[in-house]
């Protein structure tokens, strides 16, 4: 059925109220923390790239303010405390939300801003591909905001509606140029006022609801380029007025565009394949559409994005599945045809992750889709495996027959993946064999806990045998390990698994940890759920942090997923004088001490310890400052920019010197050393 304009208040579907968001938010959003706040952000963009994806609207501009609580809390008759500190406004020019009265006798607008389930999505007239269901996520986020305003522009009249918690504070009703100007003093005009129609949508988070209520600048940036890369010809502009920033993107190679940027810091080994087609299920008769970008670079490891409509998708699905499959059977298929592989040769479906960057992007009915939860991480659809495998196996067909270099150097590639495999699964066997042969499975070097239960358990990896005993005595047998670290580990950001198991220090964690590595890891044998890297606080210690950082990193990703990994942070100073004993962890902390003592005693010989090494602390300044649960202090390492880690550890750990050296020279003045 094809999109119409004709978008009216008759589009718009009710199927239940709106009460179980605020009691429930979790189900509709995923966590009230900061995942769950920014996912308000996106459904709100995610409804103006909808109008885009419908062919209606070609800008759009989002805007972080700092939030006018009292104002705002005035407006809808609630304490100024209930207003997030942060406020989202997103602009477009589309056609406008229908204004026109609905079957239950009020504004379209307040319906699909009021009623959970009410939205144009449900039906093909008005959207045939968009991210969510329009009104369930513009609902949630009214549920969940202390205010929201929305203004939509249609035949030239601007139509004002006031929210708050899910009520209507004002009714939906005509306001002039004039008022809406008043209403939304932006730094620029908006796109609603310099085009006969659009929506203006404005949201302050409930801070009784979410733990936090300010928004992360980097974080909407990566939703606004995933959209902008995935949307080829849609102008974004993302205005910062509390950084005071304007930020434009707009790439008109869209996925090809991604995996570019993707690969910027590797060695691509051909040109980026893509394809874009549709497929129609011959049951249904419904369209699926599908794009597909792909290149292999020289690094030894993955990376996949996957989208369907505007949604990334970290965890997978049917598209990825399909996508996997494809590759799989046509490059097995190339090899084969053209004898590329020795006798008895053969590869994996691991084997072809190795150096491949990729992007997948289904784009479909919105009323078809099916996830695993409303926060939508993972499509189920199993129509979209057939969908992805017929389209990207006929294309990628053609490319290799097209580009024999690229399919010879694509099949080298997986091949030397597949003999790497071989070679660390027999190393592993003999590591494992050995172990058996001496009786134990555990490093000699290690000392464990008592505890066998692995969510009580910790281990810390220690920088020098000299603080790994002062650890061993300071600390708590009963959950926590120590692993001394002996100098530098192997850097692994471009070393195979065989070259990891074959280096004492890194196998003898492996086995410590006892979940296996590689295609082995097992989660449910981890031995330790908190694994805790302490180095000493000077350059050496943070290279060796970074090794290990690099280490789970590429290797052991599972672990930093989990929330697992930590830093321990030691302390830099032992400040005492004047009866006052204190262990502070920076330079302003230590001034703040001496300042107390100079207060307290002004004649008072004031001692001050820097920590370099660990090893300068007895076992009982070791437990007290850096191993009791109740006084230290541990940073969780987590993937939340997954590709800025990406870049950074490339450019920091890899092989390439010019570019290490152009961010180092970049950074310079943000170093902190102590030398």
């Amino acid at each position: 059925m094809a999109v119409t304009s004709n978008y009216s208040g008759k589009d718009i579907k009710v199927l239940e109220g709106l009460e179980p968001v605020r009691k429930r938010p979790g189900m509709y959003i995923g966590s009230t923390d900061a995942r769950g706040l920014h996912h308000l952000a996106q459904e709100i963009l995610d409804n103006s790239v909808d109008e885009a994806i419908a062919g209606y609207g070609a800008h759009i501009e989002i805007y972080r303010n700092a939030a006018k609580k009292e104002e705002y809390a005035k407006l809808v008759k609630c304490k100024s405390d209930e207003m997030g500190e942060q406020e989202i406004v997103v602009v477009d020019n589309g056609r406008g939300i229908p204004v026109d009265k609905h079957e239950s006798g009020v504004s379209a607008l307040e319906v699909v801003l009021t009623k959970l389930h009410a939205g144009g999505k449900f039906e093909e007239t008005a959207y045939q591909a968009s991210g969510g269901l329009h009104g369930v996520g513009s609902s949630a986020v009214n549920a969940l905001s202390a205010i929201m305003r929305a203004v939509v522009k249609r035949d030239g009249k601007y139509h004002y509606v006031l929210l708050s918690k899910g009520e209507v504070v004002e009714h939906a009703r005509i306001v002039s140029e004039a008022e809406f100007k008043s209403l939304f003093p932006l730094e620029s005009k908006t796109l609603i006022e310099e085009n006969e129609s659009g929506t203006l949508v404005a949201f302050v988070p409930d801070a009784g609801i979410f733990s936090t209520t300010s928004f992360s600048h980097a974080t909407l940036v990566n939703s606004i380029k995933d959209r902008a890369y995935l949307m080829a010809n849609i102008h974004f502009v993302f205005h910062d007025t509390i950084k005071s920033l304007v930020q434009e993107y707009y790439f008109e190679s869209g996925i090809r565009s991604l995996v570019q940027h993707l690969n910027r810091d590797k060695k691509p080994l051909h040109d980026v394949f893509y394809t874009t087609n549709s497929w129609t299920d011959e049951k249904t008769g419904k369209k699926i559409g599908a794009e597909v970008a792909l290149q292999y670079n020289d690094a030894f490891y993955e990376k996949l994005e996957s989208y369907v409509n505007v949604i990334n998708t970290p965890d997978g699905g049917t598209h990825v599945n399909g996508f996997r499959i494809a590759l799989n059977k046509v490059l097995k298929d190339y090899a084969d045809k053209y004898k590329l592989l020795k006798e008895k040769e053969t590869f994996t479906s691991e084997d072809l992750r190795e150096g491949l960057t990729a992007v997948v992007f289904v784009k479909m009915p919105a009323n078809d889709l099916q996830f695993e939860s409303q926060t939508k991480t993972r499509l189920n659809n199993a129509e979209v495996q057939s969908a992805v495998y017929q389209i990207v196996k006929d294309a990628l067909t053609n490319f290799l027959e097209e580009n024999p270099k690229a399919g010879k150097t694509i099949v080298d590639k997986i091949m030397l993946a597949a003999r790497a495999r071989l070679a660390a699964r027999a190393a592993k066997d003999a590591v494992i064999r050995k172990g058996a042969l001496e009786g134990s499975g555990l490093p000699g070097k290690l000392a464990d806990c008592q505890s066998k239960d692995a969510a009580e358990c910790e281990i810390y990896l220690v920088e020098g045998d000299s603080a790994g005993g002062s650890a061993k005595q300071g600390r708590d047998r009963k959950f926590q390990a120590i692993f001394p670290l002996r100098g530098k580990i192997l850097n692994t950001e471009r070393a195979r698994l065989n070259k990891i198991i074959e280096t004492e220090e890194l196998k003898n964690l492996i086995i410590a940890l006892g979940a296996g590595i590689g295609e082995t890891f097992n989660p449910e044998k981890l031995r330790y759920h908190r694994v805790i890297i302490m180095t000493d606080a000077d350059v050496d210690g943070e290279h060796i942090a970074a090794l290990c950082m690099t280490f789970f990193y590429r290797h052991l990703p599972e672990i930093i997923k989990d929330g697992y990994l930590y830093l321990a942070m030691p302390p830099l100073f032992r400040v005492s004088g004047g009866g006052v004993e204190e262990y502070v962890y920076t330079e302003a902390e230590r001034d703040g001490v001496m300042e107390k003592i100079k207060t307290k005693n002004p004649k008072a010989t004031i001692n001050i310890q820097r920590y370099k090494g660990l090893g300068e602390m007895n076992p009982e300044q070791l437990w007290e400052t850096t191993l009791n649960p109740q006084h230290r202090m541990l940073k969780r390492i987590a993937l939340d920019e997954a590709e800025k880690v990406d870049k950074v550890f490339s450019v920091l750990m890899g092989d390439d010197v010019p570019p290490r050296k152009k961010f180092i020279q970049t950074h310079a003045q943000l170093a902190n050393l102590d030398i």
